[in-house]
């Protein structure tokens, strides 16, 4: 029963606990696998600075002799890079699986399920050949809710992300999709 469709979407995600919040609207393609399965696959659209080029990189000042960030290769280099990146998202009303990948630096996985404790990879590749580094955290889910009928409206996923012992903060994924 593999149908899919071309949708609109809005998918934000913000911190309760610190001034970080992040929106990407853009289209997406939504597939049903089962009456309460489905995939849906987006490609984050470039992030342009204000001048309207892709990436951002802003000139700071550096010390004599300290090589600026952007002249450096590093292993740890987040900035954004030109290429797009790929979010797929398996949903249902029980758990949901996100996975980011597709920029060459950086990717991740997520997972929830309601009153559970998941887990939260992320990668971070280096320029040297077959090297990564991963980071593993635990995310508690408090809440997740998905609204179909009989296509995903919209999903609220509540969870918590935690080191071992120490809470990272709480954080909210929504998810609209318009019909």
């Amino acid at each position: 029963m593999l149908t899919h469709h071309r949708k609109p979407v809005s998918l934000s995600f913000m911190s309760l606990d610190m001034p970080l919040w992040s929106v990407v609207e853009t289209s997406a393609t939504l597939y049903q696998k089962d009456a309460e399965r489905f995939h849906l696959l987006l490609t984050e659209p470039v992030v342009l600075d204000p001048s309207g080029l892709p990436g951002f990189e802003e000139e700071t000042q550096q010390p004599t002799g300290v090589p600026s960030p952007s002249s450096s290769t590093s292993a740890l280099d987040l900035r954004p890079q030109s290429s797009p990146r790929l979010l797929w998202l398996e949903l249902s009303p029980y758990r949901v699986i996100m996975t980011m990948q597709g920029n060459g630096r950086y990717s991740y996985r997520h997972f929830w399920e309601q009153g559970i404790y998941g887990l939260s990879r992320y990668w971070l590749q280096s320029d040297q050949l077959g090297e990564n580094n991963q980071v593993r955290l635990r995310n508690y889910t408090r809440s997740l809710k998905l609204v179909s009928a009989p296509l995903p409206q919209t999903l609220r996923v509540e969870y918590e992300l935690w080191s071992d012992k120490v809470q990272l903060g709480h954080y909210v994924l929504n998810l609209e999709i318009h019909h």
